[in-house]
């Protein structure tokens, strides 16, 4: 009877290392789209830590800018440069960029 108890005990233990196993992979697939979202959002932190980054980098630019417009003299040169102006008596000479021709460069169009 010894060699049908330990058959037994070989059959137990196999269920029990069976059932382990199972447990197991059902803890795997119950988590399995738990950890693909945990790795979805790592990603989008990511993404959105380097869109802060670059935001505040576009903040410090805008910042220096609203702090040098602060001083009229400032504003001044911008005026000048940007939209032309003139004090009275003022000659506005602008320097324009030599007119190519492109139709040179360019291939004929196929009809």
């Amino acid at each position: 009877m010894k060699v049908q108890e330990s058959i037994w005990e070989k059959l137990t233990k196999l269920v029990y290392v069976l059932l382990v196993i199972a447990g197991l992979l059902l803890v795997g697939v119950r988590y399995l789209p738990l950890i693909r979202q945990n790795e979805r959002m790592r990603h989008e932190v990511m993404r959105l830590d380097a869109e802060i980054q670059k935001q505040q980098a576009l903040q410090k630019q805008l910042r220096c800018s609203v702090d040098a417009l602060r001083d009229p003299k400032a504003v001044e040169r911008m005026a000048r440069e940007t939209l032309g102006f003139a004090k009275p008596g003022e000659t506005v000479v602008r320097f324009e960029a030599p007119a190519t021709n492109r139709s040179a460069y360019t291939t004929p169009m196929l009809h």
